[in-house]
């Protein structure tokens, strides 16, 4: 994977980045009352999916621990669609909203599935 210098230049990377910033500006609607719990934690699984990411790539020397990272990713982007179900039961966001993250973050997980399965080119020697 030569033209991919950094995690940065992941187009997975960049739409969890996405994702995150779009979760922090519609949680900024959410109940106070939700401060310390919903809007945390929907604040935080999405905000690590990015971060997973970028200590995946950090690992690409050991296969194993670059898996295990981009596995914790993939789990966290599930959280984060646990959340915005939530969010939207509660009516906090509405279903077009909470759709389109879902969608956003079901991609982020195809994108990571597609980087486990072809792990060796990401963790190649030659880097």
């Amino acid at each position: 994977m030569t033209y991919v210098k950094s995690f940065r230049d992941l187009e997975v990377y960049r739409l969890s980045r996405e994702v995150s910033k779009q979760i922090f500006v519609i949680s900024k609607g959410f109940p106070s009352e939700e401060k310390f719990s919903l809007t945390d934690q929907v604040r935080r699984s999405s905000r690590s999916v990015g971060a997973q990411i970028a200590e995946a790539w950090g690992k690409r020397r050991y296969e194993n621990h670059f898996i295990s990272k981009l596995t914790d990713a993939d789990s966290e982007q599930l959280e984060t669609q646990h959340w915005l179900e939530e969010a939207e039961e509660c009516d906090y966001i509405n279903t077009d909203i909470s759709k389109e993250i879902i969608h956003k973050c079901e991609s982020i997980g195809k994108m990571l599935h597609s980087m486990i399965e072809k792990s060796s080119s990401f963790c190649s020697k030659a880097q």
